[in-house]
């Protein structure tokens, strides 16, 4: 009996059981087959611009960064040993843009809300792409060399220094290229930049802030911003960073993050946090048109409220001529009154 009460008292089910709205019971969907292709349309010159950072995310990468001038002095804190990574760079885009998709792809499948699965690849597509950006442009611009840029210029230990007591690398050309690029951090911004996102997805979802006082929600939230310190962490471990260049990076990845997610979803706070702003514009002209009257079909979507407006507009020119023909009228009722007594 105690189990019973127990399990009664945690009902982990009802904690995080996923939003159900009457506009969903009602069995109003909005599928990737009946509205994708416009509402992607629409959003056609995000992805021409997402391709464009894309494109200069690699230019940044390629090109050398500024070789900032290292000293005999600085060494003392350069000559931490050349390790290799705990987290490779090729499963940090694993993490921070496949998994929180497979997570939009699981609410997906239970909300069949398309502007959800759409605004929330694109937004996080945005984070993680100008923080990739923002973060490459940083570091070729500042060259601040790595916490093991000793062992990169000098492999075998053997230092040399010009006239000037600058250092004069004899190392592989990649690992002194890498070698000043300490500042801030990419693995940092990045992790931050997509887990940050899904945090905040994950947020508006289960209703964190419901003023329930449900706290398990936030072990939920936290997990990802958890991971994200974890791998920000290892980079200091690792003495490929120092940790001023970690905590720039995990702010840079957060904040935006943060204003890529508010370009297309309420605050998690807000009552209509765990859904898009597109999905309640959908909502509001299926409305109006049901109200009119008029039968919106899924194979003819109108993905904006743009529709929505021009038949507001439509019923305000309905309006107005009615209330034109009532004053004409009553007009002619007082005119009709107005002979009637004079005879």
């Amino acid at each position: 009996m105690a189990w019973r009460n127990l399990g009664s008292l945690l009902n982990f089910r009802g904690i995080f059981q996923q939003v159900r709205t009457p506009e969903i019971e009602l069995g109003r969907r909005y599928t990737i087959k009946s509205h994708g292709a416009a509402l992607a349309k629409n959003h056609m010159y995000d992805w021409l611009i997402l391709l464009l950072l894309a494109v200069i995310e690699l230019i940044l990468f390629i090109i050398y960064p500024f070789y900032r001038f290292v000293g005999k002095d600085m060494m003392e804190d350069l000559r931490y040993p050349m390790k290799a990574n705990t987290v490779p760079v090729w499963a940090v885009p694993m993490y921070s843009v496949l998994l929180p998709i497979v997570i939009f792809l699981f609410f997906y499948m239970r909300r069949k809300d398309v502007h959800d699965l759409h605004h929330s690849i694109l937004g996080l597509l945005f984070a993680v792409l100008i923080t990739g950006v923002i973060t490459d442009a940083i570091k070729n611009a500042v060259g601040r060399p790595r916490p093991d840029f000793f062992w990169r210029c000098f492999p075998d230990g053997k230092d040399v220094y010009d006239q000037f007591g600058g250092v004069v690398c004899h190392g592989k050309d990649s690992d002194i290229k890498e070698g000043h690029k300490s500042f801030p951090s990419g693995h940092a911004s990045w992790s931050f930049a997509g887990l940050g996102f899904l945090s905040l997805y994950l947020c508006g979802k289960i209703k964190a802030f419901d003023r329930k006082g449900h706290v398990a929600k936030l072990c939920i939230v936290l997990l990802p911003l958890l991971a994200a310190s974890l791998v920000a962490i290892s980079r200091v471990d690792d003495y490929w960073h120092h940790w001023q260049d970690v905590f720039a990076g995990g702010l840079l990845g957060l904040v935006v993050a943060s204003f890529c997610y508010r370009q297309f979803f309420p605050f998690p706070y807000h009552d209509q946090g765990w859904g898009p702003y597109a999905y309640f514009s959908a909502l509001e002209e299926t409305r109006i048109l049901s109200h009119l009257g008029v039968n919106p079909t899924n194979n003819a979507p109108s993905v904006q409220v743009t529709g929505a407006q021009n038949v507001n507009e439509q019923h305000i020119q309905n309006s107005d001529a009615y209330a034109a023909f009532s004053g004409n009228r009553y007009t002619s009722i007082r005119l009709h009154e107005m002979e009637s007594g004079g005879k």
